[in-house]
């Protein structure tokens, strides 16, 4: 396992930079192929194909930066904040507090990714902080982001919502389909059921040995006041600092948004990326004390969600070029000559994993991958429900060793991110193998 670790941490910490980076070598690899692809398509045009797309999906951008930014202010109000440290004095020995870290981490992962990460770096820190010497802390941050793994198979994974969601830019070629036949289907909840019994059983397996030293959280970590908002003198208020620290403002907003959620589901309505993202803005107007502090919750979200509003539309001006000049269709075709309608689920699943090295954001490796694979799927007959489940599945896995979505966990956990690479990259190298028969079974 430390082999392994050193591995991937020299990996990382060498030779991965920013995800925007990776970008910039990628736009150029695709404008030049673009050019020379077929019979070959003139330089204006091809730019024409990248300007078209760089515009084509502001909705959907702007739907996934919502989902993080509502997810990670739920987690940070004190209610959610109170009874995930209250969870954290149940467990007794070492081996429980591995096991309940991780299965809290995936549980809110998978009710949302943006959720998830905050909550399993809240719950690692007070675990780090309540058993102090008992417990090897980076294996229980470790934990905590481990149970990432879960996220697109859940709630509010980024595939499954948009495309039950009408008007998603795919529609057209593989119309809506409903959670029922992804998040819910028996295939994903067998995959979900399979990550909560191998998961916690590998990390458990990763502990000191008895008598072996035990890292414990940096006393310059101590403080479990995260992200505190101050309360002012009420009786130097002005109207208007009256007014934004009313608890009658978030209260009634999160009412009203319940209503709807309440009368839309009542009504045949079904969940997706909308009422998802809705959802969560209503809990989290709910569980404020007021105007101020859900609004510092959600300008500490917004910061984190500057590499999907850096980088989605580049991905689908891409795409744009993909699409215009007929290199989908190319790879699709190829992927088709090599796959069949029950193959095409782990080839789907293999190639999201290696792309998320490069794209990390699942809603934007849709972008790139998704209308290539469902061409595939509609070229075989497969079933595209299981298609598009194969790439958030493998789009999750490889996460395990992908930098980027470990930023705001180690934040709040207090760690680097070469405390946790040797445990999480056997994760993913166990998981793999899980995920993988798993794609042939569905």
């Amino acid at each position: 396992m430390r082999v392994i670790g050193r591995l991937f941490t020299h990996i990382a910490e060498r030779y991965l930079p920013d995800a925007f980076v990776f970008l910039f070598f990628l736009t150029l690899v695709v404008l030049g192929l673009g050019i020379v692809w077929g019979d070959g398509h003139a330089p204006r045009q091809v730019l024409d194909y990248w300007g078209n797309g760089f515009f084509s999906i502001y909705e959907f951008t702007c739907q996934i930066i919502l989902v993080l930014v509502s997810g990670y202010a739920l987690a940070h109000t004190r209610p959610v904040r109170r009874a995930l440290i209250a969870f954290t004095r149940l467990p007794r020995t070492e081996v429980q507090v591995i096991v309940a870290t991780t299965l809290v981490a995936m549980l809110c992962s998978w009710i949302s990714w943006g959720f998830g990460l905050v909550a399993g770096g809240l719950v690692a820190r007070e675990m780090g902080i309540v058993h102090r010497g008992r417990v090897h802390y980076p294996l229980v941050v470790a934990a905590a982001y481990s149970g990432f793994i879960v996220w697109h198979g859940g709630y509010g994974g980024s595939i499954p919502t948009v495309i039950a969601n009408p008007g998603h830019f795919l529609e057209a070629e593989m119309g809506i389909i409903p959670v029922s036949q992804t998040v819910f289907s028996i295939g994903n909840l067998a995959i979900l059921a399979a990550m909560v019994l191998v998961v916690p059983a590998v990390l458990v397996s990763m502990r000191p040995r008895i008598g072996e030293a035990r890292t414990s959280l940096p006393d310059s970590e101590q403080s479990d006041d995260i992200n505190a908002v101050p309360e002012p003198d009420r009786s130097r208020m002005t109207p208007a600092q009256r007014l934004e620290y009313s608890r009658l403002i978030p209260l009634t907003l999160g009412v009203i948004a319940l209503l709807w959620l309440l009368d839309h589901f009542v009504t045949g309505g079904g969940v997706n990326i909308n009422t998802v993202i809705l959802g969560f803005f209503a809990l989290g107007l709910l569980f404020s004390r007021h105007a101020r502090e859900y609004i510092a919750f959600c300008t500490d979200g917004s910061r984190t969600a500057y590499g999907i509003i850096m980088q989605f539309p580049f991905y689908a001006a891409m795409m744009g070029v993909i699409a215009g000049t007929g290199m989908a269709t190319d790879i699709g075709s190829a992927l088709v000559s090599i796959a069949s309608s029950e193959t095409l689920p782990f080839y789907s699943f293999i190639s999201a994993g290696l792309i998320n090295f490069f794209i990390p954001a699942g809603g934007g490796q849709w972008i790139m991958q998704g209308p290539i694979v469902i061409d595939a799927a509609r070229q075989l007959d497969a079933d595209m429900a299981n298609v598009a489940m194969a790439v958030a599945w493998g789009d999750a896995w490889t996460n395990m060793v992908q930098p980027f979505w470990t930023l705001p966990l180690l934040a709040i956990a207090g760690l680097q991110i070469r405390d946790i690479m040797g445990y999480t990259s056997v994760i993913m190298l166990v998981s793999g193998v899980v995920l993988g028969i798993a794609m042939f079974l569905i």
